[in-house]
């Protein structure tokens, strides 16, 4: 059945009227003529009575002309939803957050994607970097939030906040007396860390700024900052803590505080697949680049 068809004898029930139907529909009214025949050909009924230039509709073109302008409005939506698509501003996104930082840019950019992009269905999960970057390469994720640095070939990534880390010490602990924690204060301190293979980059990252001269003293492995947090408070570790997430999970027992200059920072990325990026994470990305 053609839509086309449908179209016009839609129009056609409306007016009542060939002549003024076709001038509405900008054809010939002999071509108006033809495509009603044909449609009354395709049911096996006739579907108007037709006059001296007038026309009733019989009791079946009563039905169809009803349930074609049925089927023709939601024609009509699933047109625009796929342009839609598109242009990036309809569809879906399969978005993977990190454990390590929600708030701050990060959920500002995605709220703001969402009110610019009413039509678009947002699909969240939460994993380590690791795990992000291994779903954007098997094609589970549209885009991540990852912890740069990144090595991995195909997957480009765009800068979406720069953290500074905070240490994070049970309130009994000497060292919560002070404003700023030194370098040298923190070297041999027990510690409490997540496993490397979480995110390799951004763990040699912390090392690499909170003890550059050696002296980090892993004791104890934790999954994510929260337990970190709740280990330090129980006591007897500290742990170098994204300020994002150390804020929002504030736990009692626990302190936290900056590290004198340089200040150790770590990055939160936006990364996607090159080889296949869609027209929504291209509007994603639009919107971080208005942030």
């Amino acid at each position: 059945m053609e839509l086309r068809r449908l179209r016009y004898f839609v129009v056609l029930a409306e007016e009542l009227h060939f002549t003024r139907a076709a001038a509405r529909l900008h054809i010939a009214q002999p071509a108006l003529s033809q495509q009603v025949r044909a449609l009354e050909r395709e049911f096996g009924a006739r579907l108007i009575d037709r006059g001296a230039g007038a026309c009733t509709l019989t009791q079946v073109g009563a039905v169809v002309a009803a349930e074609a302008a049925v089927l023709l409005a939601q024609a009509d939506a699933a047109r625009e939803r796929i342009a839609a698509a598109a242009r990036g501003q309809g569809g879906q996104i399969r978005l993977a957050y990190t454990r390590s930082a929600r708030g701050g840019r990060v959920d500002a950019l995605v709220e703001r994607f969402r009110a610019q992009n009413p039509l678009v269905e947002v699909l969240p999960e939460t994993g380590w970097h690791a795990p992000n970057v291994a779903g954007l390469l098997a094609g589970r994720y549209d885009a991540a939030f990852v912890r740069p640095p990144l090595d991995d070939p195909g997957i480009g990534w765009r800068l979406v906040d720069i953290e500074e880390l905070r240490l994070a010490l049970p309130v009994g602990h000497p060292l919560a007396r002070l404003r700023r924690i030194s370098r040298e204060a923190v070297a041999g301190e027990p510690a409490v860390m997540w496993p490397r293979e979480n995110g390799p980059g951004m763990f040699d990252r912390i090392v690499a700024q909170v003890w550059p001269s050696g002296g980090f003293n892993l004791i104890r492995y934790e999954p994510d900052d929260e337990q970190l947090l709740r280990a330090v408070a129980a006591g007897g570790v500290l742990a170098a803590v994204p300020e994002g997430r150390a804020k929002a999970l504030r736990l009692r027992g626990v302190v936290l505080r900056r590290f004198t200059p340089p200040v150790p920072t770590v990055d939160i990325g936006l990364a996607w697949n090159e080889r296949t990026v869609t027209p929504v994470v291209r509007r994603l990305l639009a919107t971080l680049e208005e942030l």
